[in-house]
């Protein structure tokens, strides 16, 4: 059980983490000149100098000698790294031309897609609110579409590729930390490679741009490690349940940056997909608590069977243990009565 000061500060290093990820879009404009693409790049190499200094402060390194006797891992993280390079690339292009709301809903229906993907994957059982939730998203998803005149593909990739992601995660099974190690090692030599390019090119902003600007790209590896730290910190110290509802925050400040401060467009068919959207978070938030706290009152019930199960064992054990004392007493009283009735007889025969 966490103590009461490690759950606050799970809760903050939680809400530092999504707060983080959610004012990310004021990052990204200020790269400009430079591409998403090269943005990317630079945030895959910057991240793994930070990461690298990070595993050096913590001294974790007997990881990698583990991953690399699984090749089956390794696999799994080259899929990861090039899903979430698709992810990371598609939101700066979408924040920087201009498609911040619509990013803001990836994120938003992230939680109904990853739910959507146990059931047609992983052949998972949805409980009746769960395929509600799923069902309105569905709807959310169709208004945005006759909305848009298209699909939302912007927000759909950002979620099926951060769904795919979470879901080989889990596969992996490793730390934040070390994974994003692994990740960026991976896209490393890429992203690099795509760098030089640029600059024999002529074409690279790393440089031209100025000293400021240079800064900024290699502040990318800190914008990307920061968050992820916290994350981790904060997953060790909250409830699953907890971090669940913190997610929103990330999406919900990215919305609002999109309508209050770069003024996109929310027409009403806009407003009616996200009012959708965000009922079928409400049921499945509302799910979830409902589930959790039944699971809770179950284990308690479980503890206390237990506890009671295990006194009377004690109690019943506890007899045993006397019992031949009182058998040895019991027997030791009979056989002096039989001898005091003996000498009784004895004696009145003599008479």
């Amino acid at each position: 059980m966490k103590s009461e000061g490690e759950q606050r500060a799970g809760l903050l290093y939680g809400i530092g983490a999504y707060g983080m990820w959610g004012l990310v879009p004021l990052f990204w404009p200020l790269l400009k000149p430079s591409g998403a693409v090269e943005i990317l790049a630079h945030r895959m190499v910057w991240s793994l100098a930070v990461v690298a200094i990070a595993l050096l402060v913590v001294r974790r390194w007997a990881w990698v000698r583990e991953l690399l006797a699984e090749p089956r891992k390794l696999g799994l993280l080259v899929v990861a790294a090039t899903v979430i390079s698709v992810n990371w690339g598609l939101y700066i292009w979408s924040v920087n031309t201009g498609h911040v709301v619509e990013a803001s809903l990836g994120y938003f229906i992230n939680p109904l897609v990853t739910i959507a993907m146990g059931v047609l994957l992983l052949k998972e059982r949805l409980r009746p609110a769960q395929w509600t939730a799923v069902a309105v998203g569905l709807a959310a998803v169709l208004v945005l579409a006759i909305g848009y005149g298209q699909p939302p593909w912007i927000s759909l990739t950002l979620a099926f590729s951060f769904a795919t992601y979470g879901l080989v995660k889990k596969k992996v099974n490793i730390g934040g930390l070390e994974s994003l190690a692994a990740e960026t090692v991976i896209l490393f030599v890429p992203a690099l490679g795509y760098l030089v390019w640029l600059g024999v090119s002529g074409d690279a902003t790393f440089g031209p741009e100025g000293a400021g600007h240079a800064a900024l790209l290699a502040a990318t590896g800190v914008v990307t490690a920061v968050p992820l730290v916290c994350f981790g910190a904060a997953a060790i110290r909250v409830p699953l349940s907890t971090l669940g509802l913190l997610q929103y925050l990330a999406p919900v400040f990215q919305f609002l940056l999109g309508v209050l401060y770069f003024h996109e467009a929310m027409p009403a068919e806009r407003w009616a997909g996200f009012a959708l959207v965000w009922a079928a978070l409400t049921i499945l938030t509302w799910d979830a608590l409902r589930t959790a706290r039944r699971t809770r009152a179950t284990a308690d019930a479980l503890r206390r069977a237990e506890a009671d199960a295990l006194s009377k064992a004690e109690a019943e054990a506890a007899i045993r243990a006397q019992s031949p004392d009182v058998a040895t007493s019991t027997a030791g009283a009979g056989a002096g009565a039989e001898a005091a009735g003996r000498r009784v007889e004895s004696s009145t025969s003599g008479d």
